[in-house]
């Protein structure tokens, strides 16, 4: 008996898919500019609430105000890419069943999400140059070295990436629940205050650092943010990269995992 070939693979629809999701995202034109919009005042209302909390109490070792108000403001602009599902439709199609239909196609389901999150995520990014206009206009905002900004690059993408594995193994979850809304909520929340994004994490009691500096959120915002503003100086560069890469491996290996597993209960019913 003849075994299947499998036909090889070819890059060109995965990059057809993220041309599709750009487009997809530039039709919502409103969208665009209530982004931007909520992006000014979001900043303009943290520059507010540091300034008014600086004046009252001394300044965290390492962070002086301008420090800070760089970092909410990069935060901000990360956000705009790092905040976003990029495997949403995941769960649309698995709540409605119309991924039967992905299952059918010569193609990489999960490649294909990547794909099209990734269009999405790129489209995102267009917006931190409006953004990042506004942002000069209310705050200053420190630019670091060269190889700062080399090792805040690459941190960005594992953080990138570690987000990514968080949002695939999510909404895999739909495969057995059809409802994560819930555990969106509370992952949203987990990252929000756990990872960074809002209140850099060596805020925190020193004991409690530590834990949060070793969870997946941290390298989500954290690690990135506190490579920026100087508070991981280049000694530190290869630990924080090294656990940023050490959650990206064992994410992936999880996604791998669950996705096999959920796609074993898709069922087709009828001819």
């Amino acid at each position: 008996m003849a075994l299947a070939v499998r036909p090889p693979f070819r890059l060109e629809p995965y990059l057809e898919f993220g041309k599709k999701a750009i487009a997809r995202e530039a039709t919502y034109r409103f969208d665009v500019f209530t982004s931007i919009g909520s992006f000014a005042l979001r900043i303009y209302l943290l520059r507010m609430v540091w300034v008014a909390l600086y004046a009252r109490n001394a300044a965290p070792h390492g962070l002086p105000l301008h420090a800070i108000l760089t970092y909410s403001a990069v935060a901000l602009l990360m956000g705009l890419v790092l905040d976003v599902d990029q495997v949403s439709s995941l769960y649309t199609k698995l709540h409605d069943g119309s991924i039967v239909s992905d299952f059918m196609r010569p193609i990489s389901v999960p490649l294909y999400f990547f794909a099209d999150g990734t269009g999405e995520v790129l489209f995102h990014a267009s917006l931190i140059v409006p953004s990042l206009v506004l942002a000069l206009f209310i705050v200053h905002i420190d630019v670091p070295s060269g190889g700062t900004l080399a090792a805040f690059a690459l941190s960005f993408v594992l953080g990138y990436f570690v987000g990514f594995c968080i949002n695939f193994i999510l909404n895999c979850t739909a495969f057995w629940t059809l409802e994560i809304h819930a555990v969106q909520l509370i992952v949203t929340w987990l990252t929000d205050l756990l990872g960074g994004e809002l209140v850099p994490l060596v805020f925190f009691p020193v004991a409690l650092q530590h834990a949060l500096f070793a969870l997946p959120f941290a390298a989500m915002f954290s690690t990135p943010l506190l490579i920026y503003v100087g508070e991981i100086g280049p000694d530190r560069y290869a630990s924080a990269l090294g656990i940023q890469a050490i959650w990206l491996v064992v994410l992936a290996l999880a996604s791998v995992v669950i996705w096999r597993a959920g796609s074993r209960r898709i069922v087709v019913q009828g001819g």
